[in-house]
């Protein structure tokens, strides 16, 4: 049986009202409140077309204009799934909003050394996570997919700029 804190946590982590939360602190201008270790991602709905925005923790940020998250509840989450089918999207972090990024999934490889760098750099919150994630999701946190966001103009990626506003 899982500890106490795993549970709470994997259970906070389901919670919808919870895991949005941040999201109103970057829409009121309030996102440099927590720190650099959390962006708002502004993407589009893959089928409405429509934005959408998920608070995601940021795990590695291998060079200034790269950031790399991780997809929590693997490929079935709806931001992952989103990003795949169009991966022009907006990066909020700290005081900077809505930079223009672009998606890549990473390799396995990849993530597993972006997972090494973040149980070295962070481990009381390796610890801390670890647990709770594989709790909330039955899966090990070492199979789940990354994928770097690339704050570089985006007008120069292939494809050219996406023809839709966001």
């Amino acid at each position: 049986m899982a500890p106490i804190t795993d549970r709470v946590g994997a259970y906070l982590l389901r919670n919808r009202s919870v895991v949005r939360a941040p999201i109103w602190l970057y829409r009121h201008n309030l996102g440099w409140l927590l720190g650099r270790r959390v962006l708002m991602l502004e993407h589009l709905g893959r089928r409405s077309g429509l934005p959408r925005y998920v608070c995601l923790e940021v795990v590695d940020r291998p060079s200034a204009d790269v950031l790399v998250v991780v997809s929590g509840f693997g490929t079935s989450s709806q931001w992952y799934r989103n990003l795949m089918a169009c991966p022009e999207c907006k990066v909020s972090i700290g005081t900077a909003r809505s930079l223009p990024a672009r998606a890549r999934p990473m390799s396995d490889e990849e993530s597993a050394e972006t997972l090494q760098r973040y149980q070295q750099a962070h481990p009381r919150a390796w610890r801390n996570l670890r647990g709770m994630i594989e709790q909330a999701t039955d899966a090990s946190v070492t199979t789940l997919p990354m994928v770097a966001l690339g704050l570089a103009d985006v007008s120069r990626s292939a494809g050219g700029p996406d023809h839709r506003s966001h």
